[in-house]
């Protein structure tokens, strides 16, 4: 289990040394509700601390960040495709502690707005999915898992087993969509699973080419 220690410190040298925690996994596995979780703790410790979403995620409120368990916190909502705006707001905000929630949807220069946020001594919060409907890496978030201090990689539960669950289906009218479905689709139980390896139904062609053992 990670436990948050409310960065960033101090280190010898006077200088404050930034953090970047990354909370990943399927859907319907915790991740918004963990970090929402980590802002209040970071509340708690007088610390300032900014909540920021993407724009196309308005499923709940257009304000304000939301779990599915119903926990929300406010928020500013981000379009993707302008990243460098979450900077601005830490700045604006004075922001010990910056939090993104559903960063698989913001564009890939995301990377390079967390990078400098911690490098300017910031601890960054950030959460989204690691897979997609597809079972491909989702977005930005594989660059910054690597980049990250620490990953938290939550599981659901498996709408059809009960078994932990690491993917998402995507469904219409009860059935799992093609390959050719658009990447976004905003949407929770209503068009989509959580599902385990074995319950799962893969949308993509087997990839070609993976190593054999032998």
């Amino acid at each position: 289990m990670l436990v948050s220690r409310g960065y960033p410190e101090e280190r010898d040298d006077g200088a404050l040394s930034g953090y970047l925690e990354v909370i990943t996994g399927g859907m319907f596995s915790g991740k918004t509700e963990e970090l929402l979780r980590r802002v209040r703790r970071v509340v708690i410790a007088r610390k300032r601390a900014i909540v920021v979403k993407p724009s196309v995620d308005d499923r709940y409120d257009p304000e304000a960040v939301a779990s599915h368990d119903g926990r929300t916190a406010r928020s500013f909502a981000v379009h993707p495709q302008d990243p460098g705006l979450i900077a601005h707001l830490a700045e604006q905000e004075t922001a010990d502690v910056v939090a993104v929630d559903e960063a698989q949807f913001f564009e890939p220069a995301v990377v390079d707005v967390v990078e400098d946020l911690v490098a300017q001594g910031r601890r960054v919060v950030v959460a989204g999915l690691d897979l997609d409907f597809a079972a491909r890496p989702f977005g930005s978030m594989p660059w910054l898992m690597a980049m990250a201090d620490e990953v938290l990689k939550l599981k659901a539960i498996c709408a059809v087993c009960g078994e932990p669950a690491t993917y998402n289906q995507r469904l219409v009218n009860g059935q799992p969509v093609g390959p050719d479905a658009p990447l976004i689709q905003i949407g929770g139980l209503e068009a989509y699973q959580a599902r385990c390896r074995r319950c799962y139904v893969p949308v993509t062609r087997p990839r070609t080419g993976a190593p054999r053992s032998g």
